[in-house]
């Protein structure tokens, strides 16, 4: 990929960050930790890879997303604001209850969300639907998802992956936001789900490991899954509270909102970033 995008695209990534902040310190409530590690990711899916028409949320033959961690929310909405689904002054109205951006995702109240999710490991199995509805109705089009690592300790989750090799399902992509840490700390001591590449590999799923904040690692590894014949995961190693310094790698981050002073200085950050690009 050509610097000049890249530069773009971590632009991109920055201003969902501070979308998704916005809304989190508006509300004074919600998920940043999770959030800010995504941004890249879902910078590089909706703004360069995916097939997808903001006027036409709709469209039958466009690729599918689904957060399966719904709890970072802020940052889909963020993205699709940015993308031109809806307005970002409607960030400010996060968890207000007369609003459409709530607390996880509503397929039936935001434009550009393919499915509702919250419940981890929910999410994941209806990609997989999706992915097989695709194939059963011979469409073209890709299935995303992205999951948490603290997800991975959810049952549910490994009998989507068993059910993704055994249909087959070579247009799912799922991405793992793999930042090390969960609501209640260290993933490896709360409940330790790796090796996750060897379990995937086990599984049948194509395995591709990555740098979740580099955009020539995300684009190729996307771009490797097209080729594939089986169900790739794209386990991303991500910094939770990617872009503020004093979130970056805070466990206390992950459903804690910032304070003034705190977004003030977050949002400062993020805009320093920016400039510097």
């Amino acid at each position: 990929m050509q610097q000049a995008r890249i530069k773009e695209l971590q632009k991109i990534a920055n201003n969902i960050r501070m979308g998704a902040l916005e809304g989190i310190y508006t509300a004074n409530s919600g998920h940043p930790g999770g959030s800010l590690s995504i941004a890249d990711i879902m910078s590089y899916l909706f703004f360069e890879k995916m097939n997808i028409d903001p006027k036409n949320p709709a469209w039958e033959d466009r690729d599918r997303f689904v957060l399966s961690k719904g709890h970072t929310a802020p940052a889909l909405y963020s993205t699709l604001a940015h993308r031109g689904y809806f307005s970002t002054e409607l960030l400010k109205t996060f968890r207000n209850k007369e609003s459409i951006l709530q607390g996880h995702p509503d397929m039936k109240g935001v434009p550009g969300v393919d499915m509702s999710t919250g419940s981890l490991g929910l999410g994941i199995s209806t990609a997989c639907g999706m992915a097989l509805s695709g194939k059963i109705s011979g469409k073209n089009y890709k299935v995303y998802s992205i999951m948490g690592d603290g997800e991975q300790e959810e049952g549910q989750v490994w009998e989507a992956a068993m059910f993704a090799a055994h249909y087959k399902l070579n247009n799912l992509v799922a991405f793992v936001d793999f930042n090390g840490l969960q609501i209640d700390g260290d993933i490896t001591k709360v409940m330790n789900p790796t090796p996750l590449d060897e379990k995937y590999k086990a599984f049948g799923w194509n395995v591709i490991v990555i740098n979740g904040h580099d955009f020539n690692e995300i684009e190729n590894a996307v771009n490797a899954s097209d080729s594939s014949d089986k169900p790739t995961v794209i386990i991303s190693k991500c910094i939770k509270g990617k872009g503020v310094s004093f979130m970056e790698n805070d466990a206390g981050w992950h459903g804690s909102a910032p304070n003034k002073e705190q977004y003030e200085q977050a949002i400062a950050e993020l805009t320093a970033a920016n400039e510097n690009l």
